[in-house]
């Protein structure tokens, strides 16, 4: 498969736009064809391998992908019950860092791993929350590699701080003295700039193909499996996983219509519903891992989707992410993360307004990693699972840093 900068740069092969992460031009790559594939039921790591197929056909990993889907999806994502409407929720966070991240973070790192490397690469990743955790774990103790994480200090939630900077190792966590698109702008500016190029530096953020389109996977797998056409509400910060949904559907898979969720960072909504595209300084909220004010994926979303046909954006506030995590609880004894609680309203408004079919809220993070938020709200304590307890078990350091790409280069 060939792929595109969204700047108009040169075709590369889709091995080389993962490899490289992020376009010369500044720009991100998209696929040059988007392929249409009848997937069919079974196990998520079968129907992975079915949509990645045609990205992989005649790229060097083609032989090693059903192997790298086996290794990437070995956790499932099921679909459950929420209440007794018909609405469901697609778990996404039984991985190892209990977020949807961890599938994408683990098949890159699968793919980075099976290149042939001549020296060691440095994987720099931002995050607003659960994507650097994910790709730390991903990549933690793989020779040949090391994984700087760039967070915006204060502004995570106190367990995903201690998860960020709890691996060691090859893994070194900076906290930024700014927010999470300080952190993704000085990453950006990091690809670009050639006196840091001597680092190989690879992105790991969903600006790479190789982290975006493992996600396509288990919107696809939820939608062939449900035996009918469903609609999905997706909360969204920096645009990959509602980014991926829309490939899923523009594919093939039976999906209606796509909710965007936000919380009071209201960029996305004002594009969707008005066509206007203003970034802007991102707020703080509940929902930290989508305070954001500038998604890079919007600049792939308006090259592969012009027109938004069957999409709609909400916007919800901390009082209401509050109030319906404690109505789910109390409703559906299910505790949600301030993320999900997200999609939860908005589908709870969609509803309202006599929306019919199918819902299926994406659950994009175990409510655990949220306790200061959640325990209070529905109290109770929130159990940490296995592998997240075992983390926050051990000690954990981040080191301080402006907000410049000149002490990215220095701590480089």
């Amino acid at each position: 498969m060939r792929c595109l900068s969204t700047r108009g740069g040169a075709a590369v092969s889709l091995t080389e736009a993962i490899d490289r992460g992020l376009a010369p031009d500044g720009g991100l790559y998209v696929p040059e064809a988007m392929p249409r594939v009848d997937a069919r039921g079974g196990r998520l790591a079968e129907v992975a391998a079915a949509v990645l197929a045609p990205y992989f056909a005649a790229e060097p990993l083609d032989g090693d992908l059903a192997a790298m889907c086996r290794a990437t999806y070995s956790f499932d994502a099921p679909v459950v019950p929420l209440g007794d409407r018909g609405d469901r929720l697609l778990e996404l966070f039984h991985g190892p860092t209990a977020a949807f991240k961890d599938y994408g973070a683990r098949f890159l790192a699968e793919h980075l791993a099976r290149r042939a490397s001549d020296g060691e690469r440095t994987v720099l990743v931002a995050t607003s929350g659960d994507t650097g955790a994910a790709v730390a774990a991903a990549f933690h103790r793989r020779p040949g590699f090391r994984v700087v994480i760039l967070y915006p200090d204060g502004r995570v939630s106190p367990r995903q701080a201690h998860q960020l900077g709890a691996f060691g190792d090859n893994v070194r966590a900076l906290r930024v003295a700014g927010s999470f698109d300080d952190c993704q702008r000085i990453a950006k500016e990091a690809f670009a700039d050639p006196a840091l190029q001597h680092h190989r530096l690879t992105s790991a953020n969903s600006i790479n193909l190789g982290r975006l389109l493992p996600q396509v996977a288990y919107y696809a797998h939820a939608a062939v499996s449900a035996g009918e056409r469903v609609s999905f509400v997706v909360p969204s910060g920096n645009l990959g996983n509602a980014l991926a949904c829309l490939i899923a559907r523009a594919m093939g898979a039976p999906i209606d219509r796509v909710a965007l969720a936000t919380n009071a960072n209201r960029a996305l909504v004002e594009l969707v519903e008005h066509g206007k595209w203003e970034p802007r300084e991102s707020i703080t909220t509940l929902a930290n891992a989508m305070d954001v004010g500038a998604p890079s994926n919007v600049e792939r979303l308006r090259v592969m989707f012009p027109k938004l046909g069957g999409v709609s954006a909400d916007s919800v506030s901390d009082a209401e992410i509050e109030a319906t995590i404690g109505r789910t609880y109390r409703d559906t004894g299910i505790v949600v993360c301030p993320h999900t609680a997200c999609g939860v309203e908005v589908l709870r408004r969609l509803r309202t307004k006599g929306a019919e079919g199918t819902w299926i809220v994406a659950a994009t993070a175990h409510a655990a990693k949220f306790a200061s938020i959640v325990e209070p709200v529905i109290g109770a304590a929130v159990t940490p699972p296995r592998a997240l307890a075992e983390l926050l078990a051990k000690p954990a350091h981040a080191t301080p840093m402006a907000a410049t790409l000149a002490a990215l280069a220095s701590e480089l």
